[in-house]
């Protein structure tokens, strides 16, 4: 193996020569700068690595060796890059045995400037992972000569890539180009953007600094303020001028009469009788000839301040200096900021609408028991609970996700359906038309099935995980946003608003179900069973909450109290909407989910305020409309 490395080192040393002329730009560089490379300083670099940069791919790779610190120098001062165990001609790309190089250790500032070039030489890059990665790079800050580089490398055979170095290339000329008007139209074309990038861009432009002047200052002013004002109080103007150096520190009275006293002489302070010291004027004089005779410290008396405000004026000014560049920027501002709260108002009502599809979803099966049945199942929230924990189960069980999710939203509705079936035949038709002991039989059945979950599964939150496709969110911008998780709830209520229509008006289920509402006497002479229908009933109702419980367990943690914090807002979703009434159901969900966000909007660090206030609506409303937004008609209204 020694004997083949030599001979390898031996063919190198005699083919080296040649396959140097591979990029002889580079070679003599190098050879032209060894000391520089060698010793590197931050300062007098730059323009060797802009050479070094220019001579092309392999110079890139030597600048990229440099910076990671692979780059050596060989005893005969050729440049190599150590890549592991292998070692590389930095010219030529070729093998080199038999060599031990010296590396480089270039500090920060060194590192930086090659970094930077790097960044205008990966922009034409072969490899688009490396392009994408420079732009990365130059959305975090650039040069001006990165940016002339930009310009050079716009086109670029990838669509996304073309997007990218357009919008970057404006952004960089609104904050490095040094024509005042290309910068005005760079903004003018990004105007009514709401980007955080821009809007990023747009800040450093508009910034201010106060100042205080005898005249009128040189530079881009804003405004002029006025002392007294909201923008400037008295206070805050004082304060400036001492600041400026103009007035000495303010003379509280406090301290006014304390350096008198201190200075009492025969019956005197500097000069003034002590009787005449009750008037200002005469206790500023008197202060006045004690800091002329160095007893006193220097200090603005109210007098002075006076003086001082009268005689100066005080600006705000842009620290940008083109007043046509902060004209645009201001009106791009503008521009963004309306359009920013047109699109917080979209997103607030997305927010809104998937909420009012999560209590939908909740209360759709409340509305089958309560809005039909007239019963008052507390234990509705545990339902949902229960559809919770089954899916957490079948994840248990089942490690794919999503083939879990499909398994356990069928297996949610049967084992909650079983568990209405039951408890409507122990309980439920036990109580029939005594609301008030169905109330507290059922608030009992909710107890116990609480306390069940914690004795099966413990107090210890356990995660529902959603799959890989329901873990993002759908982006629009950067303000309009909505997680998938809630975009696929959305979806699940209007498929579950579907299938009830359909089950209601398409099926024999739904017309029994429907001629037990409004006369259960005469259904039950035309043959159909009204007990069996109330107790299809009940079971749907439960069913559905088991499904919503599995779609509540994705974004929220599986516990044995998961469902008391939807059994309110369900209730009032139904009763708020029109008893009985699944267009009500579906009306009421939306208000309460809209009111809510709203609510949270205005007061977003208070959620029981936010709770407060929707019950005090919920209250008033029911006052004006107590059968709901849309109440039911007919026999069924009367019952």
């Amino acid at each position: 193996m020694t004997r083949f490395r030599l001979l390898a080192a031996c063919v190198m040393a005699l083919f080296l020569p040649m396959a140097a002329l591979a990029n002889p730009a580079l070679d003599a560089v190098i050879s032209d700068n060894l000391g520089q490379i060698e010793k590197p300083s931050r300062r007098s670099v730059q323009p060797l690595v802009e050479q070094i940069a220019a001579t092309g791919p392999e110079g890139l790779a030597l600048l990229r060796a440099w910076s990671d610190r692979r780059l050596g120098l060989t005893a005969e001062g050729r440049a190599v890059i150590v890549d592991g165990s292998s070692v590389l001609d930095a010219v030529t790309g070729q093998p080199v045995f038999g060599v031990e190089p010296r590396m480089l250790r270039p500090n920060s500032g060194v590192r930086g400037v090659i970094d930077s070039a790097m960044v205008a030489g990966a922009l034409n890059d072969p490899d688009a992972r490396r392009r994408s990665a420079a732009l990365d790079a130059l959305a975090r800050g650039g040069t001006p000569e990165q940016l002339a580089a930009l310009r050079a490398a716009l086109d670029d055979p990838d669509p996304v890539l073309v997007a990218r170095k357009a919008r970057l290339e404006r952004l960089l000329t609104i904050q490095l180009d040094k024509d005042t008007q290309a910068r005005v139209a760079a903004i003018r074309d990004m105007a009514g953007d709401v980007s955080l990038d821009f809007r990023a861009a747009l800040n450093p432009l508009l910034a201010m600094q106060r100042v205080v002047s005898a005249g009128q200052p040189q530079g881009n002013v804003a405004r002029e303020l006025e002392v007294g004002s909201d923008a400037l109080p008295r206070d805050a103007a004082l304060a400036l001028l001492v600041d400026a150096g103009v007035l000495q520190p303010r003379l509280t009275s406090a301290e006014q009469r304390g350096a008198l006293a201190a200075n009492l002489r025969n019956g005197q302070v500097g000069g003034i009788p002590v009787e005449q010291l009750s008037d200002p004027a005469a206790r500023d004089r008197a202060y006045d000839a004690l800091e002329a005779a160095g007893a006193v410290p220097p200090a603005a008396t109210e007098a002075e301040a006076e003086a001082a405000l009268a005689a100066h004026r005080f600006f705000d000014l842009y620290a940008e200096p083109s007043p046509e560049v902060t004209d645009a920027a201001r009106a791009a501002q503008i521009r963004a900021q309306l359009r920013l709260g047109a699109m917080t108002g979209i997103d607030l009502g997305l927010d809104a609408l998937s909420l009012a599809s999560i209590y939908f979803l909740a209360a759709i099966g409340l509305a089958v028991t309560f809005g039909v049945m007239r019963v008052i199942n507390m234990a509705h929230g545990e339902f949902i609970m229960m559809g919770a924990y089954t899916g957490y189960t079948v994840q248990t069980l089942i490690a794919d996700r999503t083939l879990s999710l499909v398994v356990a939203l069928p297996l949610a509705f049967a084992v909650t359906f079983a568990a209405g079936v039951v408890l409507y035949r122990l309980v439920i038709r036990h109580l029939a038309h005594r609301p008030l002991e169905t109330l507290l039989a059922t608030f009992g059945v909710s107890i116990a099935l609480q306390q069940l979950a914690k004795n099966i599964f413990g107090t210890q939150a356990r995660p529902l995980t959603a799959p890989a496709w329901l873990e993002g969110s759908v982006t629009v911008n950067d303000v309009i946003s909505i997680s998938s998780i809630r975009v696929a709830i959305f979806v699940l209520a209007l498929l579950f608003l579907g299938l009830f229509l359909f089950i209601m008006k398409r099926t024999r289920l739904g017309l029994e179900v429907r001629a037990v509402t409004q006369n259960p006497g005469m259904a039950a002479s035309m043959g159909i069973n009204p007990d069996r229908i109330a107790m299809m009933t009940f079971g749907l109702g439960s069913g559905i909450a088991g499904i919503a419980g599995v779609a509540i367990g994705l974004f929220a943690q599986v516990t044995s109290e998961l469902g008391q914090g939807y059994i309110v807002q369900s209730f009032m979703t139904v009763v708020v909407g029109g008893v009985g009434n699944i267009w009500g159901t579906l009306a009421g969900a939306t208000l309460i989910g809209g009111l809510s966000k709203v609510i949270e909007s205005l007061n977003p660090g208070n959620t029981l305020a936010a709770q407060t206030f929707m019950i005090l609506f919920i209250i008033i409303f029911i006052q004006f409309r107590p059968r709901g937004i849309i109440p039911q008609r007919g026999r069924a209204a009367e019952a």
